[in-house]
């Protein structure tokens, strides 16, 4: 997939998550984020009794390399290689009839599959859950985890399904004028996650 399509991708899910900030303030810097991947790094492996069988997915495309850097952090804390993929749900959303096409990410699945395994799918921002179903379904498709958990850098709330995670970087209660974006060195050349207000739509109220 080109960058052009990759950033088509992004703008789309940040239009999910009200990520077309307004004067956005900074609620986690770089340190900020550093730290609380290396907290979940180790809640995963308190958790999993030792991440044997883990097999981290992330959601194109901010929550791929959010994905990757839990695998280095997991590897640095047991020593050993943890597999790592990315799991695209573009075809598994609920809206697609209400937008344009979307661009294509792509789906990575380890050598080893997913069968039998401990799955972490990883992403940006948790918002109404419908990303996390999407990506519930095409999990589904590729293989029988013995079980699937959630980690996300943060969670903002609003949820409209009974989806919740098991790791959080941060929980962000917002209102739904409120917007959140995350940046990583990887896609934006920083990170920080960013706190703003939707614009006023024109000739509307404030």
């Amino acid at each position: 997939m080109d960058k052009q399509q990759d950033q088509q991708q992004d703008e789309q899910r940040e239009a999910e998550h009200g990520a077309s900030a307004s004067e956005a303030r900074p609620v986690l810097e770089g340190p900020d984020i550093a730290r609380v991947l290396t907290r979940i790094a180790h809640e995963i492996v308190e958790r999993a009794k030792g991440a044997d069988d883990v097999v981290l997915l992330g959601i194109p495309t901010r929550g791929v390399h959010l994905a990757r850097r839990l695998a280095a952090k997991l590897e640095e804390i047991t020593e050993r290689k943890v597999p790592c993929g990315a799991l695209d749900i573009t075809m598994y959303r609920d809206d697609l009839r209400m937008h344009p096409p979307r661009a294509l990410a792509r789906t990575e699945i380890p050598g080893d599959g997913v069968d039998g395994r401990l799955v972490v799918l990883v992403d940006d921002v948790l918002f109404s859950g419908r990303t996390i179903r999407a990506a519930l379904d095409a999990l589904n498709d590729i293989g029988r985890p013995r079980a699937v958990q959630l980690a996300v850098l943060v969670d903002r709330g609003h949820r409209e399904l009974p989806i919740r995670a098991d790791y959080v970087g941060k929980n962000l209660p917002t209102s739904l004028r409120e917007t959140v974006k995350v940046q990583l060195a990887e896609e934006d050349g920083r990170d920080t996650v960013l706190l703003g207000v939707k614009p006023a739509a024109p000739g509307g109220r404030r």
